[in-house]
This record gives C-alpha cells, structure tokens and sequence, in this order.
C-alpha cells in the first residue's frame, strides 16, 4: 500500500475537516496521522494517508482541489515519496 501526504491552508470555516475526510473515506483511504492548528483565523492541516491500490491518485486530486476550490482552500496530494524528495535536508 502506497502512502500520500494532503496538506489544506485557508481561512478557516466550518466542514474543512469533514469535507476532506468524506473525499477520503469515499476513496477508501485511511488516515496514518493528522496533525491541524489554527493561526489568527487561519487554518492549516497535513494528512498522512495510506492510499490502497485501486485508488488513482489523479481522481482523488481532482476530488480535492475540487472541494478546495468550493471552500476558497488550497488543498493539495503528492505521494509520499516525492514530498520526502522535495523536504529533505
């Protein structure tokens, strides 16, 4: 099973949480670990998710920056191993 990193910023508002959760659950995606905090009314969260096989990492973008952009967020997925590539010290 593969793994994928979501990260979500904006202003926040009510259904973030839920709005990208039932995305991922529809896909049939489970959390590993979340982590979200709040700054001055804005919100920030990253998702560790393991994404099973059957699940296209194109669609579920999609269905993200979908959700993101009905919500005025960015919302974004990299599969792990790149956003390990692009974070490394």
């Amino acid at each position: 099973m593969e793994r994928a990193v979501i990260t979500v910023m904006g202003y926040d508002q009510v259904g973030i949480v839920a709005e990208v959760t039932k995305i991922l659950a529809a896909s049939n995606c489970n959390i590993v670990d979340i982590t979200q905090t709040l700054m001055q009314g804005i919100f920030a969260m990253i998702i560790l998710i393991n994404l099973p096989v059957e699940t296209d990492l194109t669609v579920l973008r999609e269905k993200l920056l979908a959700a993101g952009e009905r919500m005025g967020i960015q919302i974004t997925i990299q599969h792990e191993d790149i956003y390990r590539y692009m974070h490394r010290i």
